[in-house]
Formats: C-alpha cells, structure tokens, sequence
C-alpha cells in the first residue's frame, strides 16, 4: 500500500486543476522520493492526458447545451464573437501560442486552461492535443529543473548555516 501512495499523489496532484505539474512533481520528487526521470515521464503523461479529457468534455457538453436558448444565446455573443475578435492571432499563432501558455509553470496556465482556450478559440482536437503534450513537455522541464535546483540550493544553505550552529 505504501508503494502505490508513493505513485498515487504526484499522479493525483498532476490531474488536479490547481496543481498540475507544479504540484505532482515536487510532491513525487520531494516527499515521494521517486527517481527523477521516472517522476518527469509518470507526471508528464498523466497531465498531458488533461488535454484531450478537457476537450472531449467541452465538446460533448456543448453539444448538449446548444439546444437551451440562453446558453446559445451566450455561446453566440461571447465565444463566436471572441473567435471572431481574434482569428488573425490566431491563425498567426495557433497550436503553437497554446503550447507556449501551457508551458509557464504559473497558476492560472497549464493543461487545463490551454485545452479551454483551444477548444474557446476553434483550434481542432488534433492540433489541441499536441499543443498541450508540447507545453506540458516543456513545463515538466522547467518544473522539475526549479525543483532540483531548490533542492540543491536549500542543501547547501542548510549545511552552511544550520548544521554548522549545532
């Protein structure tokens, strides 16, 4: 049971909106103490699974919802006129923009919101789905560099400063 604990929260943080990779790698890193590529590739594949969750999710929802007058009231003003808004940037930059937003590792970025603005944008599964895997692959790196590099730099305060009073 101890073992699958082990993998359970890093997994589980990874799909967790709030956290994501800024909060399973740590985890598994830290207090898992799992190896690191196995932490990078485990956390890695299960946030980057967010993407098509989200947009196979929106998609089915959305074909419910438009048949209710008010949401396709809705849908119409602010979605189509967004897209509409906003084509050219987004012919300009497409999946790519969407990779870049997905990889800073800051709240409020990240897997989920990408497939969001993907799917509010008109961007198609295909291109989504890349985008998401691309900015969680580049995320994932720079994550797990901060990490390690924390890890090193509080070690070597640590031994400089309190393991020297005592």
């Amino acid at each position: 049971m101890e073992l699958f604990m082990q993998y359970f929260w890093p997994l589980f943080l990874c799909f967790l909106p709030i956290a994501e990779l800024r909060g399973g790698i740590p985890y598994a890193l830290l207090v898992s103490k799992l190896p690191v590529i196995e932490t990078y590739i485990m956390c890695v594949i299960a946030n980057a699974l967010v993407g098509p969750l989200v947009y196979f999710f929106l998609s089915t929802v959305h074909k419910l919802l438009i048949k209710w007058k008010a949401y396709n009231t809705f849908f119409e003003k602010i979605v189509l006129r967004t897209r509409e808004k906003i084509h050219d940037k987004v012919e300009k930059y497409g999946w790519i923009g969407i990779a870049l937003f997905v990889a800073i590792p800051l709240p409020i970025t990240g897997a989920y919101t990408g497939a969001l603005g993907a799917w509010i944008l008109g961007i198609s599964k295909a291109k989504t789905f890349l985008a998401v895997a691309v900015g969680v692959i580049i995320s994932g790196i720079i994550v797990t560099s901060v990490v390690l590099g924390g890890e090193q730099m509080f070690g070597f305060l640590y031994n400089i400063f309190i393991k020297k009073v005592h």
